[in-house]
């Protein structure tokens, strides 16, 4: 390979290995190193599909496009190693035109790409909802206020029966004031004033700071990644980030149970961004916690504005998180069952243009 071929070999965001005429591996890109947690020197001049699980066999396509020299399509197949589950992958398998006995494979994780078009169209659906609940947040408030007065009044010569009902009416218009002063904060944050940051001093303000308040009932567990470049975002709003899903997990989970705060780095993951261009979120957070998990049919949602799955939850605070990720070309998502839930935040690193 040229020095031009060979760096974009190792800048490809797809898992891809060349096979010979004889279907051993030639060569695999570091994203296929971590995407089947196995090392070059372990899948270089081996048999293929020795060293990789693949449901249903590909050795009739892979020969099919070895013999008609054209591209080939095959999806949901599921991938995996003696190290790693399967996983449902699409797959693209084509010659190289300067050595017709060898093929490209590429590899799709189809789970990590319908999350991410998941994410897309929350982050649609929320700024629509926002943008009318903000408006409506507005008119609501000054008649809101008239009858929490008129009830106070009412109150003041009403006897004890008619009290607790004039009293039922200022809690509660009361609480709804202050949901609607949340979908206005909502509306409000401030666009992210990015820097280069390191990830792991934002965790460990945020783990100080709940470790001596909401979740002093818990035990928190670092398993960090100390090679991790710097990310480019706004200090303040990445640790706000992780304090309410850290404040999520200790409400979700019981006394004396778990968080874990993790790190680590994944070259695959790229995220469209609002322009139509994709942008590389290679450094992971995740927010780990035992509790009792989210029902599955609030998972596919949850990031919507107004979902919540806490009885007296407003379902903005995982809204706004999503709101803040997004405003930094990052992503998140979520993976629960009884016993573990992990949100999973992604960031870019900084820039070379800011480096």
């Amino acid at each position: 390979m040229t020095e031009i071929t060979t760096a974009l070999w190792a800048s490809l965001p797809t898992p891809a290995m060349i096979l010979d005429a004889d279907d051993c591996i030639r060569d695999v890109n570091p994203v296929a190193e971590t995407f089947l947690n196995a090392s070059f020197k372990s899948l270089v001049g081996k048999h293929a599909w020795e060293k990789i699980y693949v449901e249903p066999d590909l050795r009739d396509s892979v020969a099919r496009v070895r013999a008609a020299q054209s591209p080939m399509f095959v999806n949901s197949v599921d991938v995996g190693t003696s190290s790693r589950r399967p996983v449902s992958c699409n797959i693209q398998i084509g010659p190289l035109a300067d050595r017709p006995d060898h093929v490209l494979v590429l590899l799709e994780n189809r789970e990590l790409v319908g999350r991410m078009n998941r994410a897309m169209s929350s982050k649609t659906a929320a700024k629509s909802a926002i943008g009318m609940a903000e408006m409506l947040a507005h008119e609501i408030k000054n008649p809101l206020a008239g009858i929490t007065g008129a009830a106070q009044l009412i109150s003041m010569n009403a006897n004890a029966e008619d009290r607790e009902l004039t009293d039922l009416i200022v809690a509660e218009t009361r609480r709804v004031l202050k949901l609607l002063e949340q979908v206005e904060d909502f509306g409000n944050v401030r666009p992210p004033e990015r820097r280069p940051v390191n990830i792991h001093d934002v965790l460990d303000r945020a783990r100080k700071s709940a470790s001596v308040s909401f979740a002093s009932h818990m035990t928190l567990v670092e398993d960090y990644d100390p090679s991790l470049p710097p990310t480019w975002v706004d200090p303040d709003q990445l640790q706000q980030v992780i304090v309410n899903l850290m404040k999520n997990a200790a409400e979700a989970g019981k006394s004396g149970g778990t968080i874990w705060l993790r790190t680590f780095y994944e070259a695959s993951l790229k995220v469209r961004r609002a322009d139509g261009q994709g942008t590389a979120a290679p450094l992971q957070i995740e927010v780990v916690d035992d509790g009792p998990g989210i029902p599955p049919e609030l998972q596919q949602d949850l990031f919507e504005p107004f979902v919540s799955g806490r009885e007296n939850g407003t379902g903005l605070g995982l809204a706004l998180i999503s709101k803040i990720v997004a405003d930094h070309d990052g992503w998140i998502a979520v993976e629960s069952k009884p016993g573990r839930t992990a949100f999973r935040v992604s960031f870019p690193v900084v820039p070379k243009e800011a480096r």
